[in-house]
């Protein structure tokens, strides 16, 4: 009998020429959770796949045993009958159904004849719901009644449901607030000590040292080392995933801060479900040119809604005036805004930021596809020719501009993003969770990124749920709270505790800036 619920042995999978996992080795143990990291497009994602079945026995070389026996599935629904559950970054529930329906989706309970036995169905739902410690979630409800960090337990409801011995947690709180992110590690401590294995894949570095025994780190598609959590440091995760010590996660560079060329007057915003009710109530600011300025407050505040009304691509109902240039424009719709250089990367980038239907570099160049017009036509060698610097200059991992957008990992689907809009040529350049999903050798790359283009006199706008981030990138803060500025500060000196404080007061606070507007 083997000690190892699971073992990988000499994984390799290749897409063409390109080998995306080259020797891969894991092992887990029943109850223990493994930490496994590395940048994106290190071939995290790909060796789940292979785990999971999404690529069947026969697609790659290696072996992989699960309880000493070889494992050969030709499917997902191969892995799960074994007890392997892979929990998705992007979750795979469907809204309008109950939150039972969504747990036995596809593994429904049945009377006689055929009709559904929704009595037995709510009775399990129930029972394990209580067991993830959610006794006041109905689970007759629709999902969609449900915000994010409880739709991430019903997903782990739902593999708990089919018997998970080995659950796959791939960027699960991607999406969840900090205490939400709390319980959520409390569930897996309680699943290790039932004898549940798990997987857990992160970016989030904390988290990895908070939860897992051993870590696995990979690079490139292959593995670098494999060490237990007590003997490593996060620094030290960062080194092994990068391949070099990352002293400063921040590369703050000096640039000088000039005149205002944006401002943002009266902003509210009106809930698209309930119009009576603002999402965003009056709130004004001003940018400098070469200013980075960064937006922060609680998870349902107001920052996203604030920064798409002034895109131009909030769905709801606005008021408020777009000062650019000490004139007021019309930036009604991202077309205008894109035309004054206004320039928007999305929180949302799998819903708003890519045409999935398109390659990586016709994503790269929709904004500027006019420029390779010809007569009718593109000249399709000049926009090559772009796209190619474009992926040079942002570093962006990808064997061929040809290929879907929806084969990039998350890290460089977002790199994609940010080339097309740099290539707007912005003056006003909003980045909303510009990190959201990456690594931290990518993030240190969009960071440079932002500091060389402040250098150059691009104004910034990032809002970030990374306190740690908003304090590191900033030149000033701004703090938002139920939908009102509860703060604007210079980024001298600033804590984490005055943020925070500002973001739960219910008086506005203030570091000298002049916020008001005739």
């Amino acid at each position: 009998m083997s000690d190892y619920l699971l073992e990988m042995k000499g994984i390799v999978k290749q897409f063409g020429a390109v080998r995306a996992l080259d020797g891969i080795a894991l092992k887990v143990r029943a109850g223990e959770c493994v930490g496994l990291c590395g940048e994106n497009g290190a071939g995290k994602s790909t060796l789940m796949k292979v785990l999971s079945g999404v690529y069947p026995h026969g697609s790659w070389e290696g072996e992989i045993l699960w309880d000493g026996q070889p494992l050969k599935a030709q499917s997902i629904r191969d892995t799960e009958a074994a007890g392997i559950v892979i929990i998705h970054q992007e979750l795979m529930l469907v809204p309008e159904l109950s939150v039972a329906e969504n747990i036995f989706m596809g593994h429904e309970l049945t009377l006689p004849g055929g009709r559904m036995n929704y009595p037995a169905m709510y009775r399990r739902a129930d029972e394990l719901v209580r067991e993830l410690k959610m006794p006041e979630m109905n689970v007759a409800l629709p999902v969609m009644q449900y915000g994010g960090g409880h739709q991430q337990l019903v997903e782990i409801a739902k593999a708990l449901n089919k018997k998970a011995r080995l659950l796959i947690l791939d960027e699960p709180s991607s999406s969840l607030t900090t205490s939400e992110i709390a319980v959520l590690l409390d569930i897996i401590r309680d699943l290790k000590a039932k004898g549940v294995a798990c997987v857990y894949i992160s970016h989030k570095l904390d988290e990895v040292a908070a939860i897992c025994d051993t870590v696995s780190v990979i690079r490139d598609g292959q593995h670098i080392a494999t060490t237990p959590m007590q003997e490593l440091n996060v620094e030290y995760i960062i080194a092994q995933m990068v391949g070099r010590e990352m002293n400063n996660l921040y590369p703050k560079q000096e640039h000088a801060i000039g005149e205002v060329v944006f401002e943002a007057r009266h902003i509210s915003c009106y809930d698209v479900d309930n119009p009576a009710r603002k999402k965003v109530d009056d709130i004004s600011f001003s940018l400098r040119k070469g200013e980075i300025l960064g937006v922060a407050g609680l998870v349902g505040a107001g920052r996203t809604e604030l920064v798409s009304a002034l895109y131009g691509a909030y769905p709801g109902r606005q008021e408020g005036e777009v000062w650019l240039d000490g004139k007021q424009v019309d930036t009604g719709s991202p077309m205008k805004s894109l035309r004054l250089g206004l320039c928007m990367v999305p929180e949302d980038r799998k819903r708003h930021g890519i045409v999935a239907d398109l390659n990586v570099g016709q994503n790269i160049t929709l904004t500027v596809l006019q420029e390779f017009s010809r007569f009718g036509r593109i000249d399709a060698e000049a926009e090559l020719q772009t796209i190619q610097q474009q992926i040079g200059k942002l570093r962006l991992k990808t064997a061929s501009p040809f290929l879907p957008i929806t084969s990039l990992s998350g890290g460089n689907q977002q790199k994609a993003v940010l080339a097309k809009m740099l290539l707007a040529k912005p003056r006003v350049l909003i980045l909303d969770e510009p990190t959201r999903g990456v690594d931290v050798g990518a993030k240190y790359e969009i960071y440079k990124l932002m500091f060389d283009l402040a250098e150059q006199g691009v104004a910034i706008i990032m809002v970030s749920s990374e306190l740690a981030e908003v304090l590191g990138v900033s030149d000033r803060v701004l703090v938002i709270g139920e939908g009102k500025l509860r703060g604007d500060f210079v980024n001298q000196g600033l804590t984490q505790e005055t943020v925070l404080a500002a973001a739960i007061s219910q008086s506005p606070q203030s570091d000298n800036i002049h916020r008001e507007f005739a």
